[in-house]
């Protein structure tokens, strides 16, 4: 794996940083704290012009052409200025599944929504309750839903929802209206808006219907992308507790003079740094199409915990003004609890690991 970015993917970076630092005022986790879609629509639109939701697909089904890895990118970036955003589940959860997975048809319908524009989310089965979510069943030419698809992101300002339902025993994930749903929306620490997705005899066709190994594919990209926007927060963190660190003076000198304070500094960059090639080696791979179920559970498992330890260290070096409302250092340790749990914790993604690695 070469860490090193292309120009291209500078670029990309480069874009998307100066975007969101210009927009954060009016479209970040503080001004979209209790709006009801959790993001900007204006700022939606501005990432749709620039082809941000179609950056990983194929220019064929209306997409730019890139890859995973460009649109993680993005998705780092969004983390860094804590940018609420349906480009997660849009395009990781929903439209990687599709691009690897789908047939001809479903690419072409699919790929095409998602990059000019449609917000779409995902419902992955459940990691952490095995054969509880929603069940399908077969209905002639097309298939019944029933169940309940939980905490599910952005689902009030989603147009379809891939719902990932156990068929005769085996995942596969069906594309809803999100119509035909019934939305419970939740009160969360974090900013994606969840809702419990009701599903009462809700009929898909048989052309919305995925393989088994989209359906698994839900969780794997949404959870690698999770870690590429955990990596840019927990960047985030960084930059600003050493910042604050050079010009907060006790004793008649900046507190990044203490020993103390120095270590806690290097701590988070020694999680910060980690965290960024274990994440990056998980999305590398699947961007190359090569099996990463394991990098991806060490990646998700590491990451969480470390993106938390990053703000708790945070905390320890702001002392009392990083709890307040007034300053952002609280944004990110809600955003680092809710992220921990997105697509599986830390606990759950080591016993995947030791699962497949068959440890005892």
């Amino acid at each position: 794996m070469n860490l090193g970015r292309t120009e291209d993917q500078e670029l990309i970076a480069d874009t998307a940083r100066e975007l969101l630092e210009a927009r954060g005022p009016v479209a970040g986790a503080r001004a979209m704290d209790g709006d009801p879609a959790g993001h900007s629509p204006a700022l939606w639109k501005e990432m749709v012009e620039l082809g941000w939701p179609g950056l990983a697909f194929p220019e064929e089904h209306g997409g730019v052409g890139g890859d995973f890895l460009d649109v993680a990118l993005l998705f780092e970036q969004l983390g860094y200025a804590q940018v609420p955003s349906p480009l997660l589940t849009s395009v990781a959860a929903c439209g990687m599944p599709v691009a690897r997975f789908g047939t001809p048809a479903q690419k072409e319908r699919w790929l095409a929504a998602i990059s000019e524009g449609r917000i779409v989310t995902a419902a992955p089965l459940p990691w952490d309750r095995p054969g509880e979510g929603p069940v399908a069943a077969r209905d002639g030419n097309g298939y019944v839903l029933n169940g309940t698809a939980t905490f599910v992101p952005f689902a009030a300002s989603a147009e379809h929802i891939l719902v990932a339902a156990d068929l005769d025993g085996e995942p596969r994930a069906f594309w809803v209206d999100a119509s035909a749903a019934t939305l419970d929306p939740l009160g969360t620490v974090g900013w994606d808006r969840p809702c419990h997705v009701g599903l009462a005899d809700v009929r898909v066709p048989a052309e919305a219907a995925l393989s088994p190994d989209a359906a698994r594919a839900i969780s794997l990209f949404g959870a690698a992308a999770t870690c590429a926007e955990m990596v840019g927060a927990a960047q985030r963190v960084l930059d600003m507790t050493v910042e604050y660190a050079t010009e907060r003076e006790q004793f008649g000198r900046p507190i990044g003079s203490f020993q103390a304070v120095q270590h806690h500094c290097a701590d988070m960059s020694i999680d910060v740094l980690g965290s960024r090639f274990i994440a990056y080696e998980a999305i590398w791979l699947l961007s190359v199409d090569r099996e990463a179920t394991e990098e991806v559970s060490m990646a998700k498992a590491w990451v969480s915990e470390a993106y938390e330890r990053v703000c708790a260290l945070g905390h320890q070096v702001h002392g009392a003004i990083g709890f307040t409302h007034e300053h952002d250092l609280h944004l990110f340790s809600r955003h680092a609890m809710a992220a921990s749990l997105a697509y599986g914790d830390g606990d759950l993604h080591y016993d995947a690991l030791a699962e497949e690695l068959k440890l005892p």
